[in-house]
């Protein structure tokens, strides 16, 4: 992977136990299973060589994890606003259960009953991309799926909908940056394993 300067690498924890199932996994806070632990550190060579000026993780055990397994848990500062989208309701349930109850619910449009809006998380993550935006240099961050396909949309000035139609999988990459003139943010590369 080439690097260029104040890019944003998002990394997206290893497997849990319920990324194997498809349980909503917000809030509890779940282990990495061991080939979850594989998959974190099979990162460390694929970002060996890269400069990183800042490091930023979810303070969940399974993001937190991934970054000592691949390598930059020292550096590493911990970021409440990048904590997964709080479920509520729906913590620990699948998408098909869901849909039992409510078949025409859409989490990136919906939000969750007893957790957060739409609203709610992409205010959490504009939060994010305002200090991102401040910061000099590569930037490196550790959490979870969902927040971060709300992430990637906001750094492009989409709306947190459009994060549905990204597919994000256990221990990915990806890097948001800059255009050639600095005046547009882009996705360079997504959901890179």
């Amino acid at each position: 992977m080439a690097t260029a300067h104040n890019d944003v690498y998002l990394v997206r924890h290893g497997e849990s136990a319920w990324s194997i199932t498809g349980q909503h996994t917000g809030r509890s806070d779940l282990a990495l299973t061991s080939r979850g632990e594989n998959e974190a550190r099979a990162l460390g060579p694929r970002l060996k060589g890269l400069k990183f000026d800042h490091v930023l993780s979810s303070p969940l055990r399974r993001a937190l994890r991934t970054c000592e397994l691949a390598g930059f848990i020292g550096p590493a500062t911990l970021d409440r606003d990048l904590l997964e989208w709080d479920y509520g309701h729906y913590e620990g349930r699948t998408l098909l259960e869901i849909h039992r109850e409510r078949p025409e619910w859409e989490l990136f449009r919906d939000g969750c009953p007893g957790g957060e809006s739409v609203l709610q998380i992409t205010e959490r993550v504009d939060r994010v991309v305002s200090r991102l935006r401040a910061l000099e240099g590569n930037v490196l961050i550790f959490s979870s799926g969902h927040v971060l396909r709300v992430l990637a949309t906001r750094w492009i000035d989409g709306s947190a909908a459009l994060g549905r139609r990204l597919a994000l999988d256990p221990a990915s990459v990806c890097v948001l940056g800059y255009g050639h003139d600095r005046t547009d943010s882009v996705i360079r590369l997504w959901n890179e394993r």
